[in-house]
């Protein structure tokens, strides 16, 4: 790995990620770098397959890591079938199918595959680490940072502070892309406004939304994130 990349400076970010402020009653945090000794050797592969350089890339944030995607491999929207099959990357042990995941990787293929794609953008979240409660049944369901006023107060710091770190990675700050037209973008744009991370945030339609509600309109959607990507970069048609 090149000394002071992209990756080296990621790597070393999921390695000290870590939350110790007060959660409301009932939710728990996922840290997959600290809860998974798997995860850390896997992430090193991915980062420094597709990072391993100092070229300037956009970002593009979602909510918070989910239950069967970044909340297990420690890669965003990436769960451990599309990190075999996609990137090549195992997980010894460990076995996840997301939705999202699945949106996200059909995209990147259309984009022009992992290595065009990952070589131009840049995925995190607004929480970079996620969170459950307990369903009904008691099972774990995935929890949003904006699910409760309570959630969203204890993360701002947090998400400031780990937003402006990631950014400091090498990411151009004219453009970032939002996963969520509803509250994470709205929550997102007054947060910008606050401490001016982006000139421009572009709202795109979230991947597990589209998946559960708007599947037969996928390949829509995937033209939709393109159309918006060709803005800014040279996409594949």
């Amino acid at each position: 790995m090149k000394n002071n990349s992209i990756a080296e400076k990621i790597i070393s970010f999921c390695r000290e990620l870590d939350f110790m402020g007060p959660l409301p009653p009932g939710i728990k945090i996922m840290n997959p770098f600290r809860n998974n000794p798997e995860v850390i050797p896997a992430i090193t592969q991915f980062y420094t397959r597709y990072y391993n350089d100092n070229n300037l890339r956009h970002m593009i944030l979602g909510i918070n890591p989910g239950r069967f995607g970044a909340g297990v491999t420690g890669i965003p929207f990436t769960d451990t079938v599309r990190l075999k099959e996609k990137c090549g990357i195992e997980i010894p042990g460990l076995k996840s199918y997301e939705t999202s995941s699945v949106f996200v990787y059909e995209m990147i293929e259309r984009y022009g595959g992992p290595e065009k794609f990952y070589g131009d953008f840049y995925i995190t979240s607004v929480s970079p680490l996620g969170f459950t409660a307990a369903g009904k049944n008691g099972k774990e369901l995935n929890y949003n940072y904006y699910d409760s006023k309570e959630l969203t107060e204890s993360i701002l710091d947090f998400a400031v502070e780990s937003l402006w770190k990631q950014i400091e990675f090498g990411i151009k700050t004219d453009i970032c892309y939002c996963l969520g037209t509803g509250k994470n973008f709205k929550f997102l744009s007054d947060f910008n406004s606050k401490h001016h991370f982006f000139e421009q945030i572009v709202p795109l339609e979230h991947p597990r939304f589209i998946m559960q509600y708007k599947s037969r309109s996928k390949q829509f959607y995937i033209e939709n994130y393109l159309e918006k990507f060709r803005m800014i970069h040279q996409v594949k048609s």
